[in-house]
């Protein structure tokens, strides 16, 4: 009796079980990226000529962009998959724990969405010439649109108003509650969406420093968190887009000084 005891005793403590789980996920993702996600790293400064992608090859690269948003994504989606976990609990009409996976499952699906099509631009920028072994953009007019693109969606009202759904766990399980284990998997899909809405942008800055630049999938996953765990007002998406714009700005008149004497050379 005492074993049985000890054992709902355990079972009860729902979030902090999920927890440990979403942080095994993570720490696993991590490990995954430093250890060069499958990716021969080596070759990675060397010039190369844009080939042709195998299958495995286009696997490989959705593996590493999915492992990689769950690495940065799934920290500042705590908070929300644990309140779901409390309120499951409290209910006791489903087992929290396989609800709160499920919640899990359908927001990392988006993600997985998501991945794919960030690998089809990966495919699209390689084949064209415009990504370094490092898969980092060779191109400082590319390089600038990117960045002043993502400076702009940051003050813009989508990104406004799926953030407003990612700062508070509250008012999206208020508005979007749905019973059941499919209910928790939509409801997970949803939060994804929103998530999305909110960062892919974001994302695309990996290919202005390097989709394998590991400090700077670190840099990009700690800002998303702090936006959408401490910062409550807009200043910090737009100070952020301010500085995205600028950056865009400077990259291209870097571009214009550098190529300038060359043109007159030529001419």
């Amino acid at each position: 009796m005492s074993g049985t005891s000890a054992l709902e005793q355990t079972l009860r403590h729902d979030r902090l079980i999920v927890a440990f789980g979403m942080a095994a996920v993570v720490a696993f993702a991590w490990g995954y990226l430093v250890a060069g996600a499958g990716i021969d790293m080596s070759m990675a400064d060397m010039p190369m000529d844009p080939e042709p992608w195998s299958p495995s090859q286009a696997a490989l690269m959705f593996a590493m962009w999915w492992v990689m948003m769950i690495a940065m994504m799934v920290p500042s989606a705590a908070p929300m998959v644990l309140l779901f976990t409390a309120i499951k609990r409290r209910q006791a009409a489903d087992s929290p724990v396989v609800t709160s996976w499920l919640f899990l499952a359908g927001y990392l699906l988006i993600w997985a969405g998501f991945s794919l099509a960030a690998v089809a631009v990966q495919w699209a920028l390689d084949q064209a010439g415009l990504l370094s072994g490092m898969m980092a953009s060779t191109s400082s007019m590319l390089a600038g649109i990117i960045l002043v693109a993502a400076g702009l969606y940051q003050l813009t009202p989508v990104k406004r108003a799926c953030l407003r759904y990612c700062q508070s766990p509250v008012f999206f399980l208020s508005r979007y509650w749905q019973p059941g284990a499919m209910g928790a998997l939509r409801m997970g899909f949803r939060h994804g969406s929103y998530c999305v809405g909110c960062c892919w942008f974001l994302m695309a800055l990996l290919f202005v420093a390097g989709v394998m630049n590991l400090v700077w999938i670190a840099a990009v996953a700690i800002y998303v968190a702090f936006e959408k765990l401490v910062a409550r007002s807009p200043w910090l998406s737009r100070a952020a887009g301010v500085g995205l714009i600028l950056a865009g700005g400077i990259v291209w008149a870097r571009s214009l000084i550098v190529t300038a004497p060359a043109s007159l050379v030529y001419s």
